[in-house]
């Protein structure tokens, strides 16, 4: 199908097959397939009018409403490239993208805090901006237009249909959150977006009788492929959620009848831990994915027993359209709950050692993958781009992993995480799996701190459930029976919260540069 469908194309089909039939759900807005074709069409005439062509790049910072996804495919149609921002980033890294990407236009929500300095930017008042329009949604301010301006402008012309070329056309430029540097612009086809959006939904054995849960944010390749595009290429229906609460979780799967559950880690912990959990009917989950960061063992098997849903385990990237690997209703409890699958049709992997060479099957390697949702680059990065792929094509994840003898991969974690003591190499998501286990635990995260005889040592960062009480003598004594002598953390912190990006990951980066300060006394 990918070959020769653009992201366009799925919503035109979805509201012919299905025009009354409800496509969205946002906590505010019932919006039906034939109702969000037809605003995403006037939008789309709007935009034309108003000078915005084929290649142009607009960027999109609002939370998870419906008028996304009517935006999302309005540029689509018009082969205009979104630009997806988290809307908590702050000005810096917003002017950042503006500068790196040349968008001509910007859609901004009612919680947008730049609105007049980012006037600065705007062509008239700064002659080397591309910036040439501020779009409001959901309010109105003097001097900008808004998303119901930019509906009656579009009912006075009809939006042209450019020819779109899926596997060539860039769909979305979506920002990586650098661990090192600035963040890279992972420029997405129509074709990688599509593909990985239909295998996503088929893997998943989804139809037109599902209910998508999206509480991840709309912004992130999660929310966005196997999300939004998953829920229109079957023509499904998808529900929002604006600011992720558990309980709110709980009340939508009972209202809303949710049978498809995607979420991170985080999300289904807090939903599990919910004391109100037992008074919801989450009788209509069927499954879900569960990615986007490392998945504790214990946390899978809780929510196919506690929660009644069969979860699928993905991994994937933004540079990859999300979709690497994926699990399947076929799978044991224990391979479900220790890998995250085998990799999916249509994609190739290899397991590599530092000279990228391959390693033996069970042996800790980078896992390169090719296929058909991979990106094409990087956008003006050409020094990253040939970095990350090779002449074959392969591109190189930065994820450390093992694969066995029948094709299943395990995640042991970032590259670059990885914490070097005294020579033995730790891997902070072997030691998280653990941890995980313990009663008392409700969050955790390892980290390597600077050590001048060992090099590094490692901190276990603890975010404790509500009500239950441990200390350092006590989780290293349970940690100590379970993982070899070198891996037991050196040092423990408990925190009432860990630093989380808007997608649901621990901020590792910032987290061992908080605790670094905080012991930095005490450090050798």
């Amino acid at each position: 199908m990918a070959e020769h469908t653009s992201v366009p194309m799925l919503l035109e089909r979805a509201s012919q097959l299905y025009p009354e039939k409800e496509a969205i759900f946002d906590g505010i807005n019932r919006i039906t397939y034939k109702q969000l074709a037809e605003e995403s069409q006037l939008i789309a005439s709007a935009l034309y009018q108003k000078g915005l062509e084929k290649g142009d790049r607009v960027i999109v910072s609002i939370p998870n409403w419906y008028e996304f996804v009517s935006i999302y495919f309005a540029l689509g149609q018009l082969g205009i490239i979104v630009v997806p921002c988290n809307t908590r980033y702050h000005h810096d890294e917003l002017l950042y993208i503006l500068e790196n990407s040349g968008a001509k236009a910007m859609f901004v929500g009612k919680e947008f805090r730049y609105l007049e300095s980012f006037a600065n930017y705007l062509k008239a008042n700064d002659q080397n901006s591309s910036l040439e329009e501020i779009y409001t949604v959901r309010f109105n301010h003097p001097g900008y237009f808004s998303y119901t301006d930019l509906l009656k402008l579009g009912e006075s012309h009809a939006a042209p249909k450019p020819v779109i070329q899926p596997a060539e056309d860039i769909f979305a430029i979506l920002y990586t959150s650098g661990t090192t540097g600035k963040p890279k612009g992972a420029m997405l086809t129509h074709e990688n977006v599509v593909f990985s959006a239909a295998l996503s939904a088929d893997l998943l054995h989804c139809n037109d009788q599902d209910v998508f849960l999206i509480p991840v944010p709309a912004f992130h390749v999660f929310g966005m492929v196997p999300g939004i595009l998953s829920t229109v290429s079957t023509g499904a229906k998808m529900v929002f959620i604006e600011i992720y609460k558990a309980i709110e979780v709980l009340k939508l799967i009972e209202s809303e009848k949710v049978t498809v559950h995607h979420g991170v880690p985080t999300m289904f912990i807090l939903e599990l831990n919910h004391p109100e959990i037992k008074k919801y009917d989450l009788s209509t989950l069927r499954t879900g994915i569960i990615a986007a960061a490392p998945c504790p063992e214990e946390i899978v098997r809780k929510i196919r027993m506690e929660m009644g849903c069969d979860i699928q385990v993905s991994y994937g990237l933004t540079e990859t359209s999300s979709t690497v690997t994926f699990t399947s209703f076929d799978d044991d409890d224990y391979l479900k709950s220790v890998t995250v699958g085998k990799v999916v049709p249509d994609f190739e992997a290899k397991i590599v050692d530092a000279n990228r060479q391959p390693v033996s099957i069970g042996e800790v390697g980078e896992i390169a993958v090719k296929g058909k949702g991979v990106m094409k680059g990087y956008y003006k990065m050409p020094e990253n781009t040939k970095a990350a792929f090779d002449e074959e094509g392969w591109f190189y994840t930065g994820d450390s992993v093992t694969i066995d003898e029948k094709g299943y991969i395990r995640v042991i974690g970032r590259s670059k995480d990885m914490i070097i003591r005294g020579g033995y190499n730790i891997y902070p998501r072997e030691v998280e799996e653990v941890f995980y286990k313990h009663q008392s635990v409700l969050e955790v995260a390892v980290v390597g701190l600077p050590d001048t005889v060992l090099g590094e040592i490692s901190c276990a960062v603890i975010k404790l459930k509500p009500g239950y009480s441990e200390d350092e003598a006590s989780m290293k004594a349970y940690i100590a029976e379970r993982v070899a002598d070198f891996k037991v953390p050196d040092r423990y912190v408990f925190v009432e919260e860990l630093p989380m990006t808007a997608s649901g990951k621990i901020m590792k980066i910032e987290l061992k540069n908080l605790i670094s300060h905080q012991l930095k006394a005490t450090l050798r």
